[in-house]
């Protein structure tokens, strides 16, 4: 099948849809686009004019500075337990979106099936599609948190499954794995011989006393991930375009050849701020500042969500929240509409992170927490006058 017929499978994302609608209503408050609210740190900033001034405008290596790729590697070592060779093992994209399809694109065959766990980010299975595959969705449940349970992969794995996605912290719904969790998943990988994609972008956003781990520390592991990470959330870079991947030097010198072909570099004065940016503790200050005050909001949501009549899982990580809204005899789609058109509030139906989402909604408390007071007001005012709680 031609690309040209591969892109007709794919919808546009229904996240986009809403918000340009949103975008044209006065008085609005959204929260919908998972973007970090707080500026770039400003020492960040002064180390990309300084790259600049050094003269870093010109191309880079496909594979990404040397300077960066080694300052990623440190702190994988430092923070992950992941031991990977910053000449071979690690390679910089522009923005982590790029690293699905271009991962899946090292090994994915016609018509092989990859499991990814549902609700699940809006890009994993359009970039199923576009590689050739077919995504299989694997439900996650609130009961359980929204965590994935081995017992549902083995139910839905077949002959044709060459792959598995993985995201912790979750978009969309904050959960996080456990370390059990991630050795169950690492023994079903290695039976049913599966690469894994693990997408662990808000690795440091986690509350609770909760625990990130990388599923290719763990024994045996490295040679079957693909760790997808990046700037855009840890350092609130979402318009620098940066992200990383981690993966056997087999991917990534498959990943780099699709890279000479299509954005040929990440941006280098940027990559040159990234690695200042890894190696200086004020960075991770502020990482921790964020952090802080992310789960401040959590708290603040999770409870007026649950007063209000939404039962709501309290999320361990990122910065989303997934209220169940079928009680109220809406789909998850009549629901946002009904929000943004007569509160004023966007907020994203579940159905946009796969089937398993439907029944929900999810909402950003990447805004300030002000904006998020008055738009639990908002939302519970109108819940109450159409009497849907």
């Amino acid at each position: 099948m031609a690309l040209s017929d591969k892109l007709d499978l794919v919808n546009p994302s229904e996240i986009r849809k809403l918000f340009d609608l949103a975008a044209g209503m006065k008085d609005v408050i959204s929260l919908g686009i998972g973007e970090p609210d707080f500026d770039t740190p400003a020492h960040i900033k002064e180390y990309a004019k300084e790259g600049l001034d050094k003269g870093l405008t010109h191309y880079g290596p496909n594979v990404g500075l040397p300077e960066l790729r080694e300052a990623i590697a440190e702190k994988l070592k430092k923070q992950n337990g992941i031991e990977a060779d910053p000449n071979s093992e690690i390679m910089v994209l522009v923005g982590a979106n790029q690293a699905f399809l271009m991962s899946l694109a090292t090994f994915l065959k016609d018509g092989e099936e990859v499991l990814i766990p549902s609700p699940m980010f809006v890009s994993y299975a359009p970039a199923v599609i576009l590689a050739g595959g077919k995504p299989v969705e694997v439900p996650t449940y609130e009961d359980n948190e929204f965590r994935i349970n081995v017992d549902d992969l083995k139910k839905h794995v077949s002959e044709k499954t060459r792959a598995l996605i993985i995201n912790s912290p979750n978009n969309p719904t904050g959960a996080v794995l456990t370390k059990k969790d991630l050795e169950e998943i690492a023994d079903f990988a290695n039976e049913h011989d599966l690469m894994i994609i693990s997408d662990e972008v808000y690795e440091h956003f986690i509350y609770d006393g909760a625990k990130h781990y990388s599923i290719a520390a763990l024994d045996g592991m490295f040679g079957r991930t693909i760790t997808v990470n990046g700037f855009s959330k840890t350092f609130a870079m979402t318009g620098w375009r940066l992200g990383f991947v981690v993966a056997p030097s087999w991917v990534i010198e498959k990943m780099v050849k699709f890279q000479m072909y299509n954005a040929t570099c990440p941006v280098t004065f940027i990559q040159y701020a990234a690695a200042k940016a890894l190696r200086d503790e004020r960075s991770w200050k502020a990482v921790e500042e964020m952090r802080k005050e992310y789960e401040r909001r959590r708290n603040l949501v999770w409870k007026r969500l649950n007063e209000m009549g939404l039962p709501t899982v309290e999320p361990k990580g990122a910065f989303y929240i997934f209220p169940r809204i079928k009680d109220t005899g809406l789909s998850s789609k009549e629901f946002s509409e009904l929000m943004l058109m007569e509160a004023k509030v966007a907020v994203v139906p579940g159905s946009a992170f796969g089937r398993a989402g439907e029944g929900y909604i999810r909402i950003s408390y990447a805004t300030a927490y002000e904006k998020l007071e008055e738009a639990m007001n908002r939302m519970e005012k109108v819940l109450k006058e159409k009497k849907l709680i």
